[in-house]
């Protein structure tokens, strides 16, 4: 009775002490986290460009997931681990042991471990999130989950990758905060640049007008400079500024109504064209 009376409510505070810390962490890192968030701005982007809210909302949930998680595990194996000890275990013995399985696990779980270091530096850098596209590993595709072991990206073919984030040494944002229309548009050599560039950057604006596009665009698209002479034809190239995961789409568009334009205006767009000499061997004398 007098060992339940002493022990037994140190190990009663000290339940209480872990589930007050879990109660505190769970109340207080959210928050925190979400001001932290709410102050920071994409590194290497314009100013006015801030975090888009559901993509702040859901890093923050990420965050604070795994910080909540983290207070836990450490408060609750603290109290079990002094809960041992007011129980009368050697507490040495104890944790030399632990400290050799966790040093064989440690050697087994290499991968593992790096897998969950290269998670903590995408979420904590803000690298992508869900609903991005991004190329990692030498994949393509949009980001369908991501947590501190792997990123899930799901292809143009519908197919499903999974990719350990230790393997993610280089990543790649197709989609953050604002996308470009990037297009090279080949002219014949008889064809007056001047006037090209006025039906290039009238495409465009009509474009950006389109009220079934106009909430895409940013910039509309527009001729930029003389980007190559071609074998059989000038390059010149197009940029406009678009919304993310939309540039494929105002593309495509683009390129059907350069192709209409220069129909209507008599432009030529080159194609590589083969002459094919004859000779018919003179009869024997």
């Amino acid at each position: 009775m007098d060992w339940l009376l002493q022990h037994g409510t140190r190990i009663g505070v000290l339940i209480l002490l872990a589930l007050a810390a879990s109660w505190i962490a769970r109340r207080t890192i959210p928050r925190a986290v979400r001001l932290t968030l709410a102050r920071q701005r994409i590194e290497g982007e314009e100013s006015r460009e801030a975090i888009a809210l559901e993509e702040q909302a859901k890093r923050s949930q990420t965050l604070s997931s795994v910080l909540v998680k983290s207070v836990e595990i450490t408060a609750f194996l603290l109290a079990g681990i002094i809960a041992l000890g007011e129980a009368g275990f050697e507490l040495g013995p104890l944790i030399a042991g632990a400290g050799v399985v966790g040093l064989a696990i440690g050697f087994g779980a290499q991968t593992l471990v790096k897998d969950v270091l290269g998670g903590l530096f995408v979420l904590l850098e803000n690298q992508y999130a869900s609903g991005d596209v991004v190329e990692i590993a030498g994949i393509s595709g949009a980001v369908q989950a991501v947590n501190l072991r792997r990123t899930v990206l799901r292809d143009l073919d519908g197919i499903v990758h999974t990719v350990p984030n230790g393997d993610v040494r280089v990543s790649s944002n197709l989609t953050r905060s604002f996308a470009r229309v990037n297009l090279d548009v080949s002219v014949g050599y008889g064809e007056d640049l001047d006037r090209v560039r006025e039906v290039l950057d009238a495409a465009g604006r009509e474009l950006a007008e389109d009220p079934d596009w106009a909430d895409k665009i940013l910039e509309p698209p527009k001729m930029l400079r003389v980007n190559a002479f071609e074998e059989s034809g000038i390059a010149v190239k197009l940029l406009g500024t678009v919304r993310p995961t939309t540039q494929w789409e105002v593309t495509g568009e683009l390129r059907r109504r350069v192709k209409q334009a220069f129909d209507r205006e008599g432009i030529e767009i080159p194609f590589p064209h083969r002459v094919v000499v004859v000779r018919e061997e003179r009869a024997a004398r």
